[in-house]
């Protein structure tokens, strides 16, 4: 299960799911945070990847084109590193569920 972090989250979560998530980054760490919402899109389809975002506008995205890739709209507003991986390891069996199922494109966790 690959994770791609958008801009809004930390690279520190990819290091402290490596458990859960493994082979997950973050766009910063990937060279992508100038890149736009389609590159990101791009890159995450084609290296299969899940985008996980604070933002609306990937949700948006999947809504119009569907997946790959897999969009994780985080609704809990902008929390600490902590709370986000809380949130993630959490719901790590919905995670999967939704990854497994292909008639999702987008999993909100709130």
């Amino acid at each position: 299960m690959k994770l791609l972090f958008d801009q809004n989250l930390s690279h520190r979560l990819c290091r402290s799911l490596l458990d859960v998530f493994p082979s997950s980054e973050q766009v910063r760490t990937l060279g992508l945070d100038q890149a736009d919402d389609q590159a990101i899109w791009q890159y995450a389809r084609r290296e299969g990847f899940t985008i996980v975002t604070l933002d609306s506008d990937f949700a948006e995205i999947s809504s119009l084109r569907g997946a790959p890739p897999k969009v994780i709209w985080l609704r809990s507003g902008n929390q600490p590193n902590s709370a986000v991986e809380r949130i993630l390891r959490d719901n790590t069996a919905n995670i999967i569920a939704f990854l497994n199922d292909d008639g999702t494109v987008c999993l909100e966790l709130y």
